[in-house]
């Protein structure tokens, strides 16, 4: 597992560090997957992740959406993430990601509206040959 990650990038803390080559894929080393962890999901540091060759990125920060109303979903993501995506799986630019809704909420709005905490636990599973390309 190769991981690349950045500090917060809602405190323009996100400058993406300089990382080694992918190790080989060979059949002695099998695959290694490339994961980029970010504290926000801004577009910039999804996009970054997506150019370096992540196939999974993980991030928090919105709190899914903190404040959801039904058949709208949530209101805001505090980023610029689109509000679809502000809690759960979905892909940036064929790319898995999860944004995970956490356990607490903002410090202005101490309060959470149908989105309830959560501690998301993940399950990944090698690609079978017939899943790649």
């Amino acid at each position: 597992m190769r991981l690349a990650g950045v500090d917060d990038p809602h405190l323009e803390r996100d400058r993406m560090p300089a990382l080694p080559s992918p190790a080989p894929r060979t059949p002695e080393h099998g695959n290694v997957l490339q994961v980029g962890v970010a504290h926000a999901p801004y577009r910039r540091v999804l996009d970054a992740f997506v150019a370096d060759g992540a196939e999974l990125i993980l991030a928090g920060h919105t709190h899914g959406g903190q404040l959801r109303l039904p058949g709208i979903g949530a209101l805001v993501t505090n980023c610029d993430l689109p509000r679809q995506q502000a809690r759960g799986l979905s892909d940036w630019q064929g790319v898995p990601m999860n944004v995970s809704a956490g356990m607490g909420a903002s410090p202005y709005s101490n309060y959470r509206l149908l989105t309830p905490p959560e501690a998301t636990l993940l399950t990944l599973r090698a690609r079978r040959p017939s899943d790649v390309g």
